[in-house]
């Protein structure tokens, strides 16, 4: 503000010039007035400069746990000091499972002070060194200038990602689920993906990811894939390109991401929702495409993914098709659908490697984030920015979490039967928890007559390589040698003997309704999908309602109408009828009757014409 006015006032009876100006009308006061006014507004406003001045930029405090390190400089450190610098980066890289990221320039409050050019080439010499002593890579992510202070130099800090060297087969494995609408490109992208060739525009990449003859014709998924994509330890892309088996890809990787393509078609949704509840996806890549837009299953993907907890990120493809204003509006629907009350997600563009960097560190620490890619698998646009995130995409559950699961019982889940020429019965699926060796001897059940059999654990395999020890939350194949196929069905499990498994072919849940056109009653059949069981229950009776309506909740008791289940309290749950959908959780178990688990033991060993018949849980 100008004070000029309020220090030029005239007093009453006062004459405005100074004294001794005479009749020459010259203000000798005025210009020394204007001068000292002009002063005190500078050192006003440099004042204010100084009070007002941008606050340096900061990073969230530095964890005592995770794989994220802050370090100010790494410059020439003594020997114990480069000792005690080795352990903690053995720490971080042992919570990160494999991988640690370290910012360099950075204080452990997040204060981003920097370093200069000689200091941070210093730093990053002293960390290879630290990473080559554990076995370990680094690879410089990225580069930012700290310039909050313009009367400094030019100072910058470096994230860097230590990977370590695979050892023991040991490499980290992300499961990414691959969602989407019919012909929105799924099968293409993870093609290009993992063949390291682009497409022809005309599906030609996605030809060696089909199963069935009728895939190949028509150009739609039917079933679950798998395909596999690995990075080494320095962050560069190991596919079929350069390696020609999947147990070489293996063998040079030291992070796998394996992608499990499900089907876009509405008449496969029991397939994609069988594919998501049963395969514990760490990921999902929800595929739209451009030209399309939001269509189809897009949505109720969407939903399935929410509903189960999986963290999602969203590919645009076929970019190369439609104009820059039809790709913007694609997106523009996105992130409307993505901030609606029922999604209340934060849509987050990538357009450069800073941004993939930046998206693939918040993606996992904020649940609300939801990174946006903008790509063509026919031109290769932008290909290389969803590599960088996938690179970077750190596992969601730590080491600590890691070895409390290994440290239950046996627990692995039957999804998938084979029979193997000169191998015999192969059971795949995942390890929920414990460990799995060769030679092991396990329990699968439960049976149509609500018993568990003996078995032997033969082979494992990983990948389609060899595997001598199979880890908690991780997928493989087991085989089981001359083991009579027809006992085994999908929604098994395989359970260490010290585990007494309790199976139940009635159990309460938690639900929400999420659609109905009419009500929800007792005696309505639904099919419940708990993990890897998928089966057909009827509602027997909802606690304290007669019948619920679009939105509502309510602990409703399910009953199986086949054959007896194992779950897990806490398990989450979807069921669907029709247009009929809700979710929910498992909150109670109500066991098979005391006589059958008394004598569970005894009809095991009788002869086939001996056994009880099967237990029907439906019937009264």
């Amino acid at each position: 503000m100008v004070d000029l006015p309020e220090s030029g006032a005239v007093s009453p009876g006062r004459d405005r010039r100074g004294p001794g100006s005479g009749n020459n009308g010259k203000r000798t006061s005025k210009k020394p007035r204007t001068r000292r006014g002009r002063r005190g507004r500078k050192r006003r406003n440099k004042k204010n400069n100084r009070n007002n001045k941008t606050p340096p930029p900061y990073f969230p405090p530095e964890a005592e746990e995770g794989n994220i390190e802050y370090k100010l400089k790494l410059v020439n450190p003594t020997q114990y000091r480069f000792e005690h610098l080795a352990t903690q980066l053995k720490w971080r890289l042992q919570e990160g499972r494999g991988e640690a990221v370290y910012q360099i320039g950075v204080e452990d409050n997040g204060l981003l002070v920097g370093l200069s050019e000689s200091d941070m080439k210093a730093s990053l010499r002293t960390l290879k060194r630290m990473a080559e002593k554990v076995g370990a890579d680094i690879t410089l992510l990225r580069e930012r200038e700290v310039d909050y202070d313009p009367d400094r130099n030019t100072r910058k800090i470096a994230e860097v990602l230590v990977r370590k060297v695979p050892d023991d087969q040991q490499f980290l494995d992300l499961r990414v689920a691959v969602l989407g609408n019919v012909d929105s490109g799924k099968s293409t992208l993870l093609g290009v993906l993992t063949q390291g060739e682009l497409d022809n525009g005309r599906g030609r990449a996605r030809l060696n990811l089909f199963r069935h003859l009728h895939e190949i014709q028509t150009g739609r998924t039917s079933s679950i894939s798998f395909e596999i994509l690995g990075f080494n330890s320095k962050g560069e892309v190991v596919n079929y390109s350069e390696s020609r088996t999947a147990e070489e890809i293996c063998e040079s990787s030291s992070k796998m991401i394996t992608f499990i393509d499900l089907a876009g078609h509405h008449k496969y949704l029991k397939t994609t929702i069988f594919g998501l509840t049963s395969y514990c996806p760490d990921f999902a890549m929800l595929v739209v495409s451009a030209n399309t837009g939001i269509a189809g299953t897009t949505r109720e993907h969407l939903g399935l993914a929410m509903a189960l907890k999986v963290p999602i990120f969203i590919v645009v493809s076929k970019v190369d098709l439609c104009a820059r204003g039809a790709v913007e509006r694609t997106v523009r629907q996105l992130e409307r659908l993505l901030k609606q009350p029922g999604c209340n997600k934060l849509p987050m563009g990538v357009a450069n490697p800073d941004d993939a960097v930046t998206a693939a560190q918040q993606f996992t620490q904020s649940a609300c984030i939801t990174p946006i890619f903008t790509l063509s698998s026919v031109s290769g646009e932008s290909l290389d920015l969803l590599k960088i995130f996938l690179n970077i995409l750190p596992p969601l559950s730590n080491s600590k979490e890691q070895e409390e699961l290994m440290q239950q019982l046996t627990e692995f889940q039957v999804d998938e039967i084979y029979s193997v020429p000169d191998v015999g019965t192969v059971v795949g699926g995942t390890l929920y928890s414990g460990v799995c060796r060769e030679g092991e001897r396990l329990v699968v059940g439960p049976t149509d007559e609500g018993r568990f059999l003996r078995l032997k654990v033969g082979s494992i395999q990983r990948n389609r390589s060899a595997c001598r020890v199979l880890r908690a939350g991780q997928a493989a194949t087991l085989a089981l040698g001359n083991f009579d196929r027809s006992l085994l069905r999908k929604g098994m499990v395989m359970v260490s003997p010290k585990m007494n498994p309790t199976i139940c072919c009635q159990f309460e849940a938690a639900i929400v309704l999420l659609f109905h056109a009419k009500t929800f009653r007792r005696g309505s059949q639904v099919t419940v999908h708990v993990g890897n069981v998928r089966q057909t229950a009827t509602v027997e009776c909802l606690h304290g309602k007669d019948e619920l309506r679009t939105g509502e909740r309510a602990v409703v008791r399910f009953c199986f109408i086949k054959h007896p289940e194992y779950l897990r309290l806490g398990a989450k749950l979807l069921f669907r009828e029709g247009v009929t959908k809700g979710i929910g959780h498992v909150t109670g178990l109500l066991p098979a009757s005391q006589n059958h688990d008394q004598n569970q033991n005894h009809h095991q060993n009788l002869p086939e014409h001996q056994r009880p018949p099967p237990v029907r849980c439906g019937a009264p």
